[in-house]
């Protein structure tokens, strides 16, 4: 059974770390917030200037003037700060982000990324995602595995404008976990109910399987 969004960014929650200053991109990665394990303190930045972000608000629960670099709604959590966006630029290019977990159109079993324009088609905007491939320590991708016509994602070489080379470590997809490794995708865990066998289907870039995956558990 495929992951929900809710449960990508669940599983991707688990890659987090106490003490972690966080990047979250919008779209799936913004709910990464609603899942931060009991008892870790981390600290959630968004590149328009505020650092201390809290839990994704619940419908009837959202302040207008509360937005992130995405323009989505969001909370804050007690001792939060707002600055400009230069100063947040400037953590960033610092390199004072220890992960940032972005949203992808495509990724290339080298570690590619290209996730803000289809040609001809839409512009959704770099925003501060070609600051973070180069300067956050460790890049995370949440996406969909396969596009809406059922062709795969995660590529060989990525087709559309680059936003980084060889930067993502890791992929958190409905049906699957994937680290990037110098030989392409290592498959690490799968969705339950999802076989080896689809994964690879879905997986058009180079695909290594080492003995049983397992699957997620939640």
């Amino acid at each position: 059974m495929s992951l929900t969004k809710e449960q990508i960014a669940q599983r991707i929650a688990r890659e987090l770390r106490h003490g972690y200053y966080v990047n979250l991109g919008i779209g799936i990665p913004t709910l990464v917030a609603n899942y931060i394990p009991a008892g870790m303190d981390v600290v959630l930045q968004s590149e328009n200037g505020l650092l201390g972000m809290g839990p994704f608000p619940l419908e009837g629960e959202e302040d207008p003037d509360l937005i992130n670099a995405g323009k989505q709604t969001i909370t804050t959590v007690k001792g939060s700060v707002f600055f400009d966006s230069a100063v947040s630029f400037g953590m960033i290019r610092a390199g004072r982000v220890d992960l940032t977990v972005l949203g992808a159109m495509e990724v290339s079993d080298q570690g590619d990324i290209a996730n803000w324009k289809i040609p001809g088609k839409m512009v959704k905007g770099m925003g501060g995602a070609m600051d973070l491939v180069a300067s956050a320590r460790n890049i995370i991708v949440a996406m969909m595995h396969t596009n809406p016509k059922g062709e795969s994602k995660l590529l060989r070489a990525c087709t559309l404008p680059l936003t980084g080379v060889r930067c993502v470590k890791k992929i958190v997809t409905e049906i699957a976990v994937l680290e990037v490794t110098p030989t392409g995708f290592l498959l690490v865990e799968r969705a339950p109910g999802v076989s080896v066998e689809e994964i690879q289907s879905k997986t058009e870039g180079r695909l290594t399987i080492q003995g049983g995956v397992p699957e997620i558990v939640f």
